[in-house]
Parts: C-alpha cells; sequence; structure tokens
C-alpha cells in the first residue's frame, strides 16, 4: 500500500471558525482500453493541482500487427440530489471539465456518450421523451421538470426519477420537482496501435475540487468527526496534525485558520492495459500555495520545488487510487511555508 505524507508547517493568525459547508469533488482518471492484451502502457507523466490535470502517456504495441482499439475517459458520474453539490468547475456544457486530448500532438475528436440511470435502470428514453437535460445540475433541469405532465411526474416519483423537494426559495416554503437520476458520461474514440511502435496520448482537463468552509476532523481542541476517515484516506501523520494543532492554538477561538480543498484522481484505471502495471510513472502533485498543506499518500515522494511534490516508480501496479488533501489559509496572513 502507498503510504508517504507530505506536510508544511506555517503559522497563522486568530480568526473565528466558520461553518462545515462541505462541497464533495468528484473523481476522476485516466484512459481505459477496451480489452487487449497487446498494448501496454509504457510510461504515464500525471500532473495534478487544484487547477488542472495533464497526463501524457507513452502506449506500445508489442506485437507484429497493428490493434485497432476504442479507447474511453469516463467522466466522473453525476448524481441529482438537493442536499448535496459535487464540486463542477464553472463550465456547465457537456464538457464540464474541459477535456481535451491529443495523439502524437494532433488534437482528437471523441465522442461523448451519455445516459442516466435512477434504481440502476437506463431511463435515457425518458428524459429524451420530455425534453429534459441530462445534467441534474441547473435551472434548465428543473424549468423542465416544472412543465412535466401530472402523471409524468408522479410515475417519475414512483420509478425514483425525481423527488418532490420542498424548500424556502425567499417566499416561503415551496415545493418542486428535483431530479434524483445519475447522468454518466464517457468520452471515447477509436485508435490506431502500429505494430511495435509507440503512441503517445496526451489529455488534460480541470479537476473538480471538493472541499470544506473550515476544517471537518478538527474542533474544540481535539481531532474528532471523520479524522479516522480522513487519517486513512490521506495518510495524515503526526507533523501535519501538529501542524493543524498549533494553527488551532494561534487562534483565538482554538480552531484552525484552514478550509479544506480535496481531489480525487482515480488511478487504478491503469492497470487495465497489457502486463496490469505502468512501465515508467510520473506523479507531480502541485499544492497551489506556498501557504498551504498539503498531505497524500505515496512511495518515495520528494519535494522538487516550492509547491511541487514528484514520485517516481518503475513497473508500477496502480493499486490504490490517489486522494489528496489540502488545507489553505482562510486569509492572506499566514506565513511562508517550510
Amino acid at each position: 500500500m502507498l503510504r508517504y505524507v507530505l506536510t508544511t508547517v506555517l503559522a497563522l493568525s486568530a480568526a473565528s471558525a466558520s461553518a462545515n459547508d462541505s462541497v464533495a469533488e468528484l473523481g476522476t482518471g485516466g484512459l481505459i482500453l477496451s480489452r487487449s492484451d497487446a498494448v501496454a502502457m509504457q510510461s504515464e507523466d500525471l500532473f495534478i493541482s487544484p487547477e488542472k490535470v495533464t497526463v501524457d502517456y507513452v502506449f506500445h504495441n508489442n506485437t507484429d500487427k497493428d490493434v485497432d482499439a476504442i479507447v474511453a475517459f469516463p467522466l466522473p458520474d453525476i448524481s441529482g440530489n438537493p442536499e448535496e453539490m459535487p464540486a463542477i468547475p464553472e463550465n456547465q456544457n457537456d464538457n464540464f471539465l474541459g477535456f481535451e486530448v491529443t495523439i502524437d500532438g494532433v488534437a482528437a475528436k471523441p465522442q461523448l456518450e451519455q445516459k442516466v440511470f435512477a434504481l440502476g435502470i437506463d431511463i435515457s428514453a425518458d428524459l429524451k421523451a420530455q425534453n429534459v437535460p441530462f445534467n441534474p445540475f441547473g435551472d434548465a433541469a428543473k424549468a423542465a421538470l416544472a412543465k412535466l405532465p401530472k402523471a409524468v411526474a408522479e410515475d417519475w416519483v414512483n420509478r425514483g426519477i425525481i423527488i418532490e423537494d420542498t424548500a424556502d426559495n425567499g417566499d416561503g416554503m415551496k415545493s418542486a420537482y428535483a431530479p434524483w437520476w445519475q447522468l454518466r458520461s464517457t468520452y471515447w474514440w477509436r485508435s490506431t496501435f502500429p505494430a511495435n511502435k509507440d503512441v503517445r496520448v496526451s489529455h488534460h482537463y480541470k479537476p473538480s475540487v471538493g472541499g470544506t468552509s473550515s476544517v471537518s476532523f478538527f474542533s474544540e481542541g481535539q481531532f474528532q468527526g471523520s479524522y479516522a476517515a480522513y487519517k486513512t484516506r490521506y495518510c495524515m501523520d503526526g507533523t501535519f496534525e501538529n501542524a493543524v494543532r498549533k494553527a488551532a492554538k494561534d487562534n483565538a477561538d482554538g480552531y484552525p485558520k484552514f478550509y479544506e480543498s480535496r481531489i480525487a484522481y482515480i488511478l487504478t484505471t491503469g492497470g487495465n492495459w497489457a502486463a496490469g502495471t505502468i512501465g515508467k510513472f510520473k506523479l507531480t502533485i502541485d499544492k497551489g500555495s506556498a501557504k498551504a498543506l498539503v498531505s497524500f499518500c505515496g512511495d518515495n515522494v520528494k519535494k522538487v520545488g516550492p509547491t511541487t511534490f514528484e514520485m517516481t516508480a518503475n513497473d508500477f501496479y496502480p493499486e490504490h487510487d490517489i486522494d489528496i488533501l489540502l488545507l489553505e489559509p482562510s486569509d492572506n496572513n499566514g506565513g511562508d511555508a517550510n
């Protein structure tokens, strides 16, 4: 199991604690190949920051014959829920992550497949028949649901497609139909891997960054709440925890003056290629601000810049996904990180 924690310490001035509102990150990952034992992932150079994710691959066809295959990039599932809001970048169109791909330096035009599910059943045709957008978030879906015939709306409620949500919109409590379905989106394209040759594929996109307005695992002078889950997921160690304690002590209200940012990357799909391993793997994580704390699981990680950390491995088996926790100062008065 990958276990390594990077921590940086900074001094923070006093501030009052804010509510622990949370936004969920959507995990994204790499490319998936239609079943083939001929094409290996020779190398992967992965860069992750709060602003962008870039991945450069070199694939190699180990056979004497050309291989025609479908390569796919699944976007994270989006589940409609009026009580939760995923961290979706401001771009609200179908390509909400701004995904782009090149093959040997030439821009590709992947196709987008989108399906909608409720209770595990494909209900795409139902939404199309009523001109309801697939994306469960945004005003367009809500406006379309408001126009549903009563019989259709009642049927959809019974089938778990929508729910009746009651909320105060400023004019008192009112009820409206809200999406409860899941949107599944996948970019895919056909690619030819020439016999005994390399193919270079690059893609980039803006990640979904979740977070909270304060530290969710520390309150009243101690680690509690989601602490146990965080410690396992992000490999928080004693140095990291001491930095949080110090920040809490330096604040008159006794709360660490940070807000959380979280990034998830699905790395295990890299094992779907021939041999099940990545020949040469390089991971670079940029925490963005030199004043931030960062913690994640890794192996033989080195600090290579003021905000960047690097991990390399040969014949790497992607057994676990990557989860990154950033604690960023909630004002601009924090000292420089070590």
